[in-house]
Order: structure tokens, then sequence, then C-alpha cells
């Protein structure tokens, strides 16, 4: 499991540019079951994702294909970490991480 915390590169007129495509590129991997959640940090320096990867390359590939990443708006800093308690609703989800 991971943590990434995106800073902005940019100023807020470039990220709200980008905003659209980062959308898109999110839905793309939580269809796949890779990001559980997501969002703006408050107040607005960059963002979160919790995410489910196979390892930090598989991750850093995923993280590559960001508009955010390819249009230099924001920089990533990843925390690995192993869940050892969470709500019974993400059970599923962890498949077996715990």
């Amino acid at each position: 499991m991971f943590a990434v915390i995106l800073t902005y590169k940019q100023p807020m007129p470039v990220v709200e540019a980008h905003t659209t495509a980062h959308r898109a590129y999110l839905d793309r991997y939580y269809q796949q079951g890779v990001f559980l959640i997501s969002g703006r940090q408050n107040p607005p320096q960059g963002g979160v994702i919790l995410a489910k990867a196979d390892s930090r390359e598989h991750l850093l590939r995923i993280l590559a294909e960001d508009p955010f990443h390819t249009e230099n708006v924001a920089e990533y800093a990843i925390y690995e970490f192993t869940p050892t308690k969470f709500q019974p609703c993400l059970a599923e989800w962890l498949d077996g991480q715990a």
C-alpha cells in the first residue's frame, strides 16, 4: 500500500488547466482497482492518493502517466506502508495485504 503526496510546482491557473486530464487519469486507475482515495490538500498546495500496486516500480510507472507529471505540474513523495488496522469495508480492496 502506498500514500502518494503531490506538491504543486506550478501556480494554480496551471494546475487547473491540467485538472480535467488528471481526473481522467485517476478514473482509469480507480477502474483498475489501483487507487482507493484521492483529493486535493487543504489549503490547495497539492494532493494525496492512496494506492495499491504490486511494487514501488509498478506505482512509478503508473504515476509517470499522470498529466500532472508529464506536464511538470506536481512532484511526488511516495510512502509505502503495510496496513495493520482498517475498516472492515476495505478488507476486499486490500485483498490480504494486511
